[in-house]
């Protein structure tokens, strides 16, 4: 599980594409021992792959959704 362990997330990232919810990269960026330099870029990063995530879940809704009424019009048959 990757929640707390960036090298797992990473790992996870490469071999599966799964990218860690911004609540979990935001707590192990809590968790690490930064300078106030690294803690200032790593937020200012952390902010893009906020809105990044965002944008990649908004994007993926319709599709779902979609998807998800295809489903049930094959599961009432």
């Amino acid at each position: 599980m990757y929640h707390y362990d960036p090298a797992t997330a990473l790992e996870e990232l490469t071999d599966d594409a799964l990218l860690p919810h911004p609540v979990h990269v935001r707590d192990m960026i809590v968790r690490s021992r930064l300078s106030p330099d690294q803690a200032l870029e790593l937020n200012r990063k952390f902010q893009d792959y906020l809105h990044t995530f965002g944008e990649a879940q908004a994007a993926v809704k319709p599709i779902l959704e979609a998807l998800a009424q295809v489903a049930r019009k094959h599961a009432a048959n």
